[in-house]
């Protein structure tokens, strides 16, 4: 399920259990557009999507520099990241690992 990060506290407050995956992303970033529909085919977990125009402490806290940046959490706490278009097998690969 999609859920788009309004503020830093509900961010924080969904970050905690189980295993999302958080996409780090704009509007006008192209490569952000076509992973889009590859998150909408995640079932498995929880995808939090960040804007990183509209929460740019959330992205600065993590140190993302370019995006799409997809961050990998198991209870909170970061366990590996993807930068740029990942296809959903590529994604589905690394969240095995968590």
């Amino acid at each position: 399920m999609i859920k788009h990060i309004q503020n830093e506290t509900e961010f924080y407050d969904l970050l905690k259990e189980g295993k999302p995956i958080v996409d780090f992303y704009a509007d006008w970033c192209g490569p952000c557009k076509m992973l889009l529909p590859i998150l909408d085919e995640i079932d498995f977990t929880d995808v939090l999507k960040v804007n990183v125009d509209e929460q740019p402490e959330i992205a600065k806290r993590f140190g993302v520099m370019s995006i799409p940046t997809l961050i990998f959490f198991n209870n909170g706490l970061e366990q590996n990241r993807e930068i740029g278009y990942r296809s959903l097998e590529e994604i589905k690969e690394e969240f095995k690992k968590l």
